[in-house]
């Protein structure tokens, strides 16, 4: 196929893809290109697919970028190549396939279709939603408060959880939150939420003028939702690594509990795709202990 400025045929672990729209800007704001964030996601994916492998992944698709429509996607969407991975879900309203990110390539496959954010539940196919392997402390900021307090109830979680047995692992949202992750030998959807829902309301206890665990929104001004929720086996968390939807492309970057505990403003913690590869050049994936067997501990 001749090459095009917009289109380029590219051969990735054996597999022949045509990517298309290449000079479409998908964020305005930056000038980000698709062509960019399909670099990026190229590049990434060494330290990306541990996080992802193996777990049904849903998508935030948006084909035509922030200007467009977007969306969830759970089913494969069409144009998936037939040797990219999918398994079978059983969701409330039936069993579903979605796509298993277990490739550079279906990565890269996959980004070339509009699906520019992954999010992975804290399960494996393999395994079953009744054996997750990690714990995650989604801490998103209220009305008036911002990353900055979410790092502030971030230590304090660290310790809490190290205190149980648990080591902590920051990851920022690229949104305005921060992700904790820790690994856990294998258990239950419901175990791992009541757990940590109790984390939660232990820290609320401890801080109710800064901390929230309730659902109610209009509990969360001026303060950081602790949502344990997400450890339920049907919810995804934006997998490390990803980029995310948002005026600029914001990326779940893993951060060292020193730049944690550093930070004084949202801006400190925000990273674009290129300085994500910069950071993962010097000093590699913080996130890789999080993958470890060895590393596995049981809830208290």
């Amino acid at each position: 196929m001749p090459a095009s400025p917009d289109r380029q045929a590219v051969e990735i672990e054996g597999h022949r893809l045509s990517l298309s729209h290449l000079d479409r800007v998908l964020f305005p704001a930056s000038g980000h290109t698709k062509a960019q964030v399909l670099h990026y996601y190229a590049q990434v994916a060494e330290v990306l697919l541990p996080h992802a492998t193996g777990r049904p992944a849903s998508f935030v698709r948006a084909p035509e970028g922030l200007t467009g429509q977007s969306w969830v996607a759970k089913n494969p969407p069409g144009g998936v190549p037939g040797w990219v991975s999918v398994v079978p879900v059983e969701h409330r309203e039936g069993v579903t396939e979605q796509v298993v990110i277990d490739s550079a390539a279906a990565l890269v496959a996959m980004v070339n279709l509009g699906a520019y954010e992954v999010h992975v539940p804290q399960w494996t196919a393999a395994a079953g939603p009744d054996a997750h392997d990690r714990l995650v402390l989604d801490l998103d900021p209220g009305p008036g408060a911002d990353l900055v307090l979410c790092c502030r109830v971030a230590q304090r979680l660290r310790q809490l959880l190290d205190d149980d047995g648990l080591t902590a692992h920051a990851v920022v949202s690229g949104a305005k939150g921060l992700h904790l992750y820790a690994a856990l030998c294998p258990t239950s959807g419901r175990a791992a939420s009541a757990y940590a829902k109790e984390l939660a309301g232990r820290l609320q206890g401890e801080h109710p003028g800064l901390v929230v665990a309730s659902m109610a929104r209009a509990a969360r001004r001026g303060k950081v939702f602790i949502d344990w929720s997400q450890n339920a086996s049907a919810k995804t968390t934006a997998a490390p690594y990803t980029v995310r939807l948002r005026e600029r492309p914001g990326v779940a970057a893993p951060v060292g509990w020193d730049e944690v505990a550093a930070c004084e403003s949202p801006e400190e913690l925000a990273f674009t795709p290129e300085e994500v590869l910069d950071r993962i050049a010097a000093h590699g994936d913080p996130l890789a202990p999080l993958t470890g067997d060895d590393t596995r501990r049981p809830l208290p």
